[in-house]
C-alpha cells in the first residue's frame, strides 16, 4: 500500500484530531506541521493537558507576567491562558475549516470540571467561553453527566458547537445523543442556522479496559482471560450502532432537511494502557465513517509509523460479535455498567484535580510574577 495508515484511515471517513495542545507546540511550528504531515483535522484538550503546558517550558512566561502586573487573580489569568491558546489554535486550522465545510478544523476547550454536576453554571460558562474565543471552528466540551444533558441541549440551542466529553456507557451515550436533537429543535425553533452547529460525542476507551481487565483477572479462569482487551471496543462498536439508528431516524431526517448535521461519535482516550496490547489497538479496531479519533502525540506517531490498517471498515458489521463480548463479560460476573459508572465519577474527579493544579500553578506563577514587578515608585 502506497499511502500512510494515517491517509488510509482518513479516506476511511475517520477524522484525525490531536489529544494534547500547548503553546510550544503553536509557536515551534510543530502542530502546523501535524497538520501537513499526519492528516490532523483537529485538536482537543482538557484540564491535564493545560495543567501539563503551563507547567511546562517557559512559553507562557511573559503572559504571566503581564496578567500579574495588571492584577489579575487565579481565575481569570487561567482564562486568559488558556483562551489564548484555543483562540490561536483555531487561527491555524481556519484552513481546514473551511475545507470541510465546518466538518473539521475543530478546536476543544472544556468548562471549568467542578461545575460537572451544576447545569446552570456549565451552561454560563460555555457561553464565556464561546465568547472569548470568539471563533466559528472552537467546541465547549461539556461532561456527560446527568446534569450536563441539559446543559448541551441548552448550548445547542444558543447555536454552540459542543463537545460531550466523558461518555462511557451505552444508555449515557443515548442519553447525549437525545440531548443534542432537543438542542437542535430549540435552535431550529430560535431561527438558528443549523448548519453552522457542530457536535462530536467522546466516547472514552482505554480507561474501560483498564477496569474491566481487572476484573476479569480477578475472576482468572481461561474465558475471563480470553475477552480483556475487547470490552471497550465492543461497546465503540455498538455505540456506532446507535449513532446509525439515531441518525437514520424520521425526528433526525427532518432536522437534517434543514440543515442540521449528525453528531459524531469521537473515540476518546485511545492511547493503550496496557504493554501487552498492541499500541495502535483503539485505531486500527474503530475505522469508519463518520468518526473522529482523539489520538495523545504517541499514539499519533505510532499509528503513522506501524499501523496496519488498510482503510477497511472495522466497525459495521461486526455487532453482534460487540454484544457477544459484553453478555460474555456480563455472564462472567464482572459489574460492568458499576464500573462504567464508577469510571464517569472518577473522570470528572480527575479533571477537576488537574484543574486545581493548573490553578495552583498559575497562581504561584502569578506570585512569582509580581515578586519580579519593581514596587510603585521604585527603581526599575
Amino acid at each position: 500500500m502506497s499511502t500512510s495508515p494515517l491517509a488510509r484511515i482518513s479516506e476511511a471517513g475517520v477524522s484525525v484530531w490531536l489529544d494534547d495542545l500547548s503553546r510550544n507546540a503553536l509557536q515551534d511550528g510543530s502542530l502546523a506541521r501535524m497538520i501537513e504531515t499526519h492528516h490532523v483535522v483537529g485538536v482537543t484538550t482538557n484540564p491535564t493537558i493545560f495543567a501539563g503546558a503551563v507547567s511546562d517550558g517557559e512559553a507562557y512566561q511573559a503572559q504571566l507576567a503581564a496578567l500579574a502586573a495588571s492584577g489579575a487573580d487565579v481565575e481569570s489569568a487561567v482564562l486568559a491562558l488558556t483562551t489564548d491558546d484555543v483562540r490561536s489554535a483555531c487561527d491555524l486550522f481556519a484552513g481546514v475549516y473551511q475545507r470541510t465545510g465546518g466538518q473539521d478544523g475543530r478546536v476543544s476547550i472544556e468548562v471549568d470540571p467542578r461545575l460537572a454536576h451544576d447545569t446552570e453554571a456549565t451552561i454560563e460558562a460555555a457561553r464565556l467561553l464561546w465568547r472569548t474565543v470568539d471563533r466559528p471552528n472552537l467546541m465547549i466540551k461539556i461532561p456527560a453527566t446527568v446534569e450536563g444533558l441539559p446543559a448541551i441541549t441548552a448550548a445547542i440551542g444558543e447555536g454552540i458547537s459542543v463537545n460531550v466529553t466523558l461518555i462511557f456507557s451505552l444508555d449515557r451515550y443515548r442519553a447525549v445523543a437525545q440531548a443534542y436533537l432537543d438542542g437542535l429543535e430549540q435552535a431550529q425553533g430560535a431561527g438558528l442556522d443549523l448548519g453552522s452547529i457542530r457536535s462530536v460525542a467522546s466516547i472514552f476507551l482505554s480507561r474501560i479496559d483498564t477496569k474491566v481487565d481487572a476484573a476479569l483477572d480477578e475472576i482468572g479462569t481461561d474465558q475471563a482471560r480470553a475477552v480483556r482487551g475487547r470490552t471497550a471496543i465492543a461497546g465503540a462498536r455498538l455505540a456506532y450502532q446507535v449513532f446509525q439508528e439515531i441518525f437514520s431516524s424520521p425526528r433526525f431526517e427532518a432536522l437534517a432537511q434543514a440543515g442540521a448535521h449528525v453528531q459524531r461519535p469521537l473515540w476518546a482516550s485511545t492511547g493503550t494502557k496496557d504493554p501487552a496490547y498492541p499500541d495502535t489497538m483503539y485505531v486500527d479496531e474503530l475505522v469508519t465513517a463518520d468518526v473522529v479519533n482523539t489520538m495523545p502525540a504517541a499514539t499519533l506517531a505510532a499509528v503513522a509509523d506501524h499501523s496496519p490498517a488498510t482503510g477497511a471498515d472495522t466497525v459495521q458489521d461486526r455487532y453482534a460479535e460487540a454484544q457477544d463480548v459484553v453478555d460474555e463479560v456480563l455472564r462472567l460476573g464482572v459489574h460492568y455498567e458499576e464500573i462504567l459508572t464508577d469510571l464517569e465519577t472518577a473522570g470528572v474527579e480527575s479533571f477537576i484535580a488537574s484543574w486545581e493544579e493548573l490553578l495552583a500553578t498559575v497562581g504561584g506563577e502569578l506570585d512569582r510574577a509580581g515578586r519580579a514587578q519593581p514596587a510603585a515608585g521604585g527603581n526599575a
